[in-house]
């Protein structure tokens, strides 16, 4: 089992950063891969970024590329989404997810929602225009 927990989100202007949290506990996330995915009201949840168990591998959305930041401390168990250049519709609550599974270098094996098998509670990100 792994618990995860987000924090980091809050509310701020356009333009501004925020960099999230997801601390895990409950077993170690070394070798797992960890995803950030989004939600906003009345739409589905989208993958925002992912990182590779070994951190070799980085992959992000095309709305976000180049923006935001995916990086992972296994030492502290802790992985995290910088965002900068935020904008309006980056207004979501922010999930942390790990897939124990997944190790390869391909894009499509880290965006479904469907293959992470442990989810954090969401931390709200409110960008206003």
């Amino acid at each position: 089992q792994v618990q995860l927990v987000e924090s980091g989100g809050g509310l701020l202007q356009a333009g501004g950063s925020l960099r999230l949290s997801c601390a895990a506990s409950g077993r170690t996330v070394r070798r797992v891969a960890m995803g950030w995915f989004r939600q906003a009201p009345g739409k589905e949840r989208e993958f925002v970024a992912a990182i590779s168990w070994t951190g070799a591998n980085l992959f992000y959305a095309d709305s976000v590329k180049g923006r935001f930041t995916i990086s992972r401390d296994n030492a502290k168990n802790t992985v995290y989404l910088q965002m900068n250049g935020l904008k309006p519709e980056d207004t979501a609550v922010y999930y942390c997810a790990a897939d124990p599974t997944v190790s390869g270098p391909y894009y499509s094996d880290y965006v479904s929602p469907k293959g992470y098998d442990y989810w954090g509670q969401g931390t709200q990100v409110t960008v206003s225009s």
